[in-house]
């Protein structure tokens, strides 16, 4: 006999099929953007064969790691229905804080990653908060914040850059150097990745930021303390956004206050793209790293077969028009077939 605390082996069953259904489609995604990419670097190769050589390689590499480590951060903050459009600002301010504070100095790359990390959090904590416990809108807060920042950096900088000359050649070594024959910054990303992918998957207070997302009544239902997951959300993406100012300080030397102007929308593309539903509750970090690399090879294909830079912009908006419209039409398709499951 069933007790009260157990549930009946068909409606166990039934569950368990409506989740693998539900996994299965939004997996299907990251395979179709991974197959895309396959396509797309198999079809610039045949065109071009430099695309692939250990340069080629190295410098694909190279520029996505910093937009993969942006859309981690970011697709964490949209789990929970909610988005980040501070992240480019946090990246120029802390390029360039950081920069000045290593300039003429013995300073290591620790020092620039951890002071980077830091005030990319202090940034995090600051949009975290006004939106988890001052309740303004995510949209309004990061947008102001966007502007804010720009204007510190703005009057930092006072007109100046930070050069390349004036920096200990530890901190750009960070940025150009590798260990058997991977650069440092895709590894550093890497580690990023896989780590943020491990907690969300494997700790309740990660898969936690899916269920505000999933439904924010039903999370606040369950006793899930969504403000204290929504703050700790956006200081991670600031944190994220941090250290990727400071391995863009490493990576270019030369930065201005401006440092990752316009960024905000690439990485919410990326975002979108990788599969991560901008209404929150569905994707994962796996899928926004997979974005941000089509994203990234689109640009270096473009680049390599002499388009016009014109495109990668109309491309990126082609694709993230149509992830949009593909999460809409799976989301009712999905709720239909679970609709139907149950009614059997």
């Amino acid at each position: 006999m069933t007790t009260a605390l157990e549930k009946p082996p068909a409606v166990a069953r039934e569950r368990s099929d409506a989740r693998r259904l539900v996994d299965a489609v939004f997996h299907a995604r990251e395979f179709t953007i991974g197959g895309a990419l396959v396509l797309l670097v198999l079809g610039t190769w045949l065109t071009n064969h430099s695309f692939l050589d250990d340069q080629g390689v190295k410098d694909l590499l190279l520029n996505a790691s910093i937009l993969v480590l942006l859309a981690v951060g970011q697709s964490v903050v949209v789990m929970t229905r909610n988005i980040d459009l501070s992240v480019g600002s946090v990246v120029g301010l802390t390029a360039y804080t950081c920069g000045d504070l290593v300039s003429g100095s013995q300073h290591g790359p620790v020092v620039v990653v951890l002071v980077g990390a830091a005030l990319g959090a202090l940034c995090g904590l600051v949009s975290g908060a006004l939106v988890s416990v001052g309740k303004v809108p995510a949209l309004v807060v990061t947008l102001g914040m966007l502007y804010v920042l720009q204007g510190v950096g703005y009057a930092l900088a006072n007109g100046g850059q930070i050069n390349a000359v004036n920096l200990p050649d530890s901190v750009l070594a960070l940025g150009s150097g590798s260990v058997l024959g991977i650069p440092y910054l895709p590894l550093i990303s890497a580690f990023v990745l896989a780590a943020t992918a491990y907690y969300l998957r494997s700790y309740r207070s990660g898969r936690e930021l899916y269920a505000i997302g999933s439904s924010p009544e039903a999370a606040r239902l369950a006793g899930i303390p969504i403000r204290r997951r929504v703050f700790a959300a956006y200081v991670f993406s600031g944190a994220v956004a941090g250290l990727a100012g400071a391995l863009w300080l490493a990576r270019f030397g030369t930065v201005v206050a401006n440092a990752a102007g316009g960024w905000e929308l690439t990485v919410v593309s990326a975002v979108v793209v990788g599969g991560v539903a901008i209404t929150g509750g569905t994707g994962s970090v796996w899928g926004a790293a997979l974005g941000a690399l089509l994203l990234t090879t689109i640009s270096g294909a473009l680049v390599v077969l002499r388009v016009d830079p014109f495109w990668e912009q109309a491309i990126t908006g082609v694709l993230l028009i149509a992830a949009i419209t593909t999460d809409r039409i799976v989301q009712v398709r999905t709720t239909n077939a679970l609709r139907k499951r149950s009614r059997r």
